[in-house]
């Protein structure tokens, strides 16, 4: 069974470790898609995955780690999330650990060998005092011996990592650190112990730059590494949502289970303040439940015998007992976690760009070190051994793949983090940007813009028909319907006490209505279409109808055995945030539309009321889609929001699909975005938030490739010549460090995102 199993598999994730750079996500994605099978590799820096799309007949596991392994990284199969998360945490909180002491071991280290060198050339006293106490050559010799433990100790990471990498002519961040710091340290040695073999203009040491370099550059990465940490809280958060344990029910007795072991269809009892364990629906008791954590809800849902629990809410002050109906990967708060995850670890159509000039970028400046070191030992104004070898060290330190390769995975994992806190779940990075771009919003109307609860407010019958036993029969039609307005009809019945008779040759027509027969009556239930299709005449319904749906009310014709006998009106009620988030997107520049299967009338009063720009009424379920398809040929965007069944096709139709998290299942799944919430006003959350980290996001970019464009060419003299002014090594390191630290704090500025609504 699990070779079956492995056969059928398309797709697999694996956890990267050892990489520190954007050049390491291309070098692992180009080892990966050297394997036979693998179709597709995308690796995220910022979170240490790789998703890959496999063949139907895909590479055994061994083979796939094997390859990243060559590539001088490490990879294990991401099997259980929840354990992999921790897993995760663990080797972040040990990085963060090991480089925290690093740093400061390097810190005490470095700053005498700094006070040593700098201070005797800034501060003539301090020059004094060591040519009159240490003497020139032992203040070399112990310089060279702390900054040797340095290299040695703090700075061993780099050379662990950058010759491997430089032996495979794949080099990385760490072979430019251990280039740079080699070049200063050697250059030093030769001058300390070697002077001879050097013009006397060139006795000069840089132990300082060396050992100022590592320490500055582990600084950045412990920041860093604690940075990162921090864009995977929203996930750790929602994981650690779920308790360890139920309390099962089993013949009258209260049993710890753990979660592992809960089965659907067991028992569960949650006492006041804990958290739902599982999905399910409730048998016994009443509570307010807090969803805030999965739907963005402020405020507690009441809870009864036969409503939805979600695991992972908390209990208000009441008990109750619930059926397990989802464990393990199918309960919602998986499949939360899961659509999250996949959201981070998706890529941008920018992110390709970028990943394919920071795969060249460390052997393009490695040449441009090469060449600023021929072009000041050689051909310079000034040339000298120790100019070329200053701004060679200086082009190396200074540049910095690592804040390219974070610019854009960082964004996109703090804002789904941020969006899955809010109620609003992300499928990808590509719904994100789309959605941003977007500028045309049309929405399905039951239960999008209104609750989905219609209810019966006029029951009109003709003359020669008698209202109770018309009702009796529609309701016995409708109950055999899912449809909202057929709840609404059978609950008006349900009130007055109706006994409802059989019903047989039950046929239910899409975009038209329902046909059945009942005490050996014919009877039709359904729009105007309907009426037009039997051939009757509805001109006598006509004044009610005009009526009604100027009243934003839905009419429901019944012909019995070939007449006109009642017309019914049913009212969906607007959702409490919907003219509010119209609104909102109106004035962000949204042309918004609605489409739905009601009446022009009824639809043109909602419209009206809620200054809709565009209205398509009397839309058959299959006539959506095309309806789409001509707000796609104006050249816009189209973001689509529904809910229903009849909406999977236009979800999946629409550049961005977005499903209201209250509708069914298929919805859900067709569409790009998914709403937590039933409220409209997530839409603008979804919106102004996708709106911001595209912002973030070019802020980043802009911010990475920008430094790199103006600093390096700094670093290799440029501006020498005309203004004397070059770039120290020292300071190369530290912009280094700035430069990813600014890009991480700038995402990490996206969790302070506030919800419009």
């Amino acid at each position: 069974m699990a070779a079956s199993k492995e056969t059928r598999r398309t797709s697999l994730e694996l956890n990267i470790t050892g990489m520190n750079c954007a050049s390491c996500v291309g070098r692992v994605e180009k080892a990966l898609l050297g394997v036979p099978g693998v179709l597709e590799a995308s690796v995220n820096l910022a979170n240490g995955r790789a998703t890959l799309k496999l063949a139907l007949t895909p590479p055994e596991a061994a083979a796939l780690e094997k390859a990243v392994v060559d590539a001088g990284y490490q990879a294990t199969v991401a099997r259980d999330r929840k354990a992999d998360s921790e897993r995760r945490k663990m080797q972040e909180l040990a990085e963060s650990e090991a480089l925290k002491r690093a740093f400061l071991l390097a810190t005490v280290l470095t700053f005498p060998i700094f006070v040593l060198e700098m201070g005797s050339h800034l501060i003539p006293a301090v020059a004094d005092l060591i040519h009159g106490t240490l003497g020139h050559r032992n203040s070399w010799l112990l310089q060279f011996v702390l900054t040797t433990i340095v290299l040695a100790g703090p700075g061993r990471r780099f050379f662990q990592h950058g010759m491997p990498a430089l032996l495979r002519l794949a080099p990385d961040m760490n072979s430019l650190v251990m280039l740079g710091t080699s070049a200063a340290w050697g250059y030093s040695c030769v001058v300390t112990f070697m002077p001879s073999v050097l013009p006397s203009d060139a006795a000069n040491v840089y132990y300082e730059a060396a050992a100022v370099i590592v320490t500055l550059i582990l600084m950045g990465r412990y920041l860093e590494v604690r940075a990162k940490g921090r864009t995977g809280e929203a996930i750790a958060r929602l994981m650690s949502l779920q308790p360890e344990t139920a309390k099962i029910l089993c013949n009258g007795v209260i049993q710890d289970v753990p979660i592992a072991n809960v089965q659907p269809g067991d028992h569960v009892i949650v006492q006041p303040g804990e958290r739902v364990p599982l999905d399910g629906e409730l048998l016994e008791g009443h509570s307010y439940v807090d969803e805030s954590m999965l739907t963005g809800e402020p405020l507690p849902i009441n809870k009864a015998k036969g409503s939805k629990v979600t695991g992972g809410t908390i209990n208000g002050t009441g008990s109750f007992t619930f059926r397990v109906s989802r464990v393990g990967e199918d309960t919602v708060l998986a499949r939360i976690v899961q659509m999250v995850e996949v959201a981070q670890g998706s890529k941008l159509p920018i992110q390709s760009l970028v990943d394919k000039v920071t795969l060249w970028f460390v052997p393009v400046v490695i040449i441009v070190a090469v060449l600023t070191f021929g072009y000041w030992l050689i051909l310079a104004p000034v040339s000298s051994l120790s100019m070329a070898l200053i701004n060679a060290v200086a082009v190396l330190i200074v540049a910095c793949p690592c804040a390219m390769g974070l610019a854009t995975p960082v964004s996109i994992m703090v804002a789904t983090g941020r969006s899955a806190e809010m109620g609003v779940l992300f499928r990808n990075g590509h719904a994100l940007q789309m959605l941003s771009e977007a500028r045309t919003i049309a929405f399905d109307k039951t239960g999008t813009i209104t609750q989905g609860k219609p209810e019966m407010t006029d029951f009109l019958v003709q003359p020669g028909f008698d209202e109770p036993t018309v009702l009796a029969m529609v309701a016995a039609v409708e109950s055999r319907s899912e449809h909202p307005i057929a709840h609404a009809i059978v609950s008006a019945a349900s009130k007055q006490d109706l006994q409802l008779p059989e019903v047989a040759d039950f046929d239910a027509v899409p975009g038209y209505g329902l046909r059945a027969t009942v005490n050996g009556q014919r009877i039709d239930i359904g729009t105007d279409r309907l009426l037009g299709k039997l051939g009757l005449d509805a001109s006598s319904g006509v004044e009610i109808v005009v009526r009604l749906t100027t009243q934003a009310k839905t009419p429901i014709y019944v012909a019995i055995a070939g007449r006109l006998a009642a017309v019914i009106a049913v009212a969906d009620q607007i959702r409490q945030s919907t003219p509010e988030a119209i609104a909102a997107l109106r004035a962000a520049g949204f042309r918004t539309a609605m489409i739905t299967g009601d009446s022009t009338r009824t639809a043109n009063a909602i419209a009206e009321s809620l200054q809709l720009d565009q209205v398509y009424a009397e839309v058959l379920p299959e006539g959506k889609v095309q309806v789409l398809q001509s707000l796609k040929s104006e050249n816009n965007l189209l973001a689509y929001v529904g809910d229903g069944i009849n909406d999977a096709p236009a979800l999946a139709e629409a550049d961005i699909g977005i499903a209201m998290g209250n509708g069914t299942d298929i919805a859900i799944e067709s569409a790009d975005v998914v709403l937590m919430t039933g409220e409209l006003g997530a839409v603008v959350n979804a919106v102004f938030l996708a709106r911001a980290t595209m912002r973030n996001i070019r802020e980043n970019l802009f911010w990475a490739f920008a430094y790199n464009v103006a600093l390096i060419p700094l670093a290799a003299g440029v501006l020498y010549p005309a203004f004397g002014i070059l770039l120290s090594p020292v300071f190369a390191a530290g912009a280094m460090a700035l430069s990813s630290i600014f890009v991480l704090g700038n995402a990490l500025r996206l969790k302070t995102f506030r919800a419009k609504f």
